[in-house]
């Protein structure tokens, strides 16, 4: 696997002028209160250790005072950090220099924040063309560059207004404009959408998502809000208190929630609709059955089953056979269809309730992990959505 766009190893944050004191208590267990009630030192990010990876969008939530924005500007170092590394691109920015710090942020690594900072005076194609004028780039080139991010963001025919005519969604997409003519590998957003209204706001992520499927940029993306999180997110890390509670994919955290903590951000929604066949799958509820005889189905269906799935060599399914069969010299094989692991809860249920049977569950190779059948999807409705009634 190549080495991780981002790296964070052992990160501490210490706001006050006695950070050692702080990290001493820390290291013999005090928690954060403690501190600030012995020291008045505050702790903000506390041994925070995570990768990102090349290409993908990686979600930090939290609630207010959760540490996720300090995590966010010592990424970028906005913020001096007290005690770890992070590596982007093999380089340790707590210890680059200032000049070194300058020229990564100016040409590879952009900010959206959640107020839009546009300069007032200047028309759409100019803000979106800043970056580059800081970088030093020509009129006529950094226009043109900006204008063709202005097509992919929606916003060319608006690039001589000026930000004042334009909506508020707009004014964002005039912002994620500026960001991406640089070109960045790393764009860092925080709480980039929170201040537009559900609509606008869906569609900024679908304008997100649009450009991440066709550039592949790496994006950091602070949120408070999770469906946002899951709507967006190829992984999220959840933070409580300056600790990373818990990181995955919207799947893992929603089928394994770490703590209360991370379940209160479940309240009010409907989270079944983010599992996945793999998710709901059973290893081991139907038998298994690698050759196509008598002796072999018999043995494999020594229990109650009334069936079993027949695999290849390379656990590909071949069909599943019946207890009937044993009846018969040469048992028959029955054709079924598959599954894929990646399928969502709406895709499963209905394929699923329209079949008697277990279906099989494979993956990306076609191979075989697991099965779901009705009972499995009706517990796993009755037990995601319990509390959302």
């Amino acid at each position: 696997m190549s080495s991780p766009k981002v790296l964070v190893e052992g990160l501490f944050k210490v706001f006050g002028n006695n950070p050692g004191a702080a990290l001493d208590m820390l290291s013999q267990g005090a928690t954060k209160d403690e501190i600030f009630a012995r020291t008045g030192q505050v702790v903000g990010v506390h041994n925070v250790s995570f990768e990102v990876q090349e290409g993908e969008i990686f979600v930090l939530m939290g609630l207010s005072g959760s540490g996720k924005s300090t995590l966010i500007r010592l990424i970028n170092r906005l913020v001096d950090t007290t005690a770890g590394k992070i590596v982007i691109d093999g380089r340790n920015i707590a210890t680059v220099r200032r000049s070194e710090l300058t020229a990564l942020r100016r040409r590879d690594m952009s900010m959206v924040f959640q107020s839009f900072a546009l300069m007032p005076q200047r028309t759409v194609l100019s803000n979106a063309a800043f970056g580059l004028e800081v970088a030093g780039v020509g009129r006529k080139e950094r226009e043109a560059k900006a204008m063709v991010v202005l097509e992919q963001v929606g916003l060319a025919p608006f690039a001589h207004k000026l930000p004042a005519e334009l909506s508020g969604g707009m004014q964002q997409r005039v912002g994620l404009a500026r960001a991406l003519a640089v070109n960045p590998s790393l764009m860092i957003m925080d709480e980039a959408f929170s201040a537009l209204d559900p609509l606008k706001r869906k569609e900024m992520q679908n304008v997100l998502l649009q450009l991440q499927k066709d550039q592949r940029r790496t994006i950091m993306f602070v949120s408070h809000d999770l469906e946002e999180a899951f709507r967006i997110g190829n992984r999220i890390a959840i933070m409580e208190g300056g600790r990373l509670v818990q990181l995955g994919t919207p799947q893992e955290i929603v089928s394994s929630p770490a703590d209360d903590y991370v379940r209160a951000f479940f309240e009010g929604v409907d989270t079944s609709r983010y599992l996945t066949a793999g998710d709901l799958m059973q290893t081991d509820a139907v038998p298994l059955v690698r050759q196509l005889d008598t002796a072999s189905v018999a043995a494999s269906m020594n229990g109650s089953a009334d069936y079993a799935f027949v695999l290849d060599g390379e656990r590909k399914i071949r069909g599943f056979v019946t207890r009937d069969a044993l009846a018969t010299a040469a048992p028959s094989l029955a054709q079924i269809e598959s599954i894929p692991r990646a399928a969502s809860l709406e895709q499963v249920v209905s394929r699923v309730m329209a079949y008697p049977r277990a279906l099989p569950v494979v993956d990306d190779d076609g191979c075989y992990c697991g099965s779901v059948d009705r009972a499995v999807v009706l517990q796993a409705l009755t037990r995601m959505r319990g509390s959302h009634v």
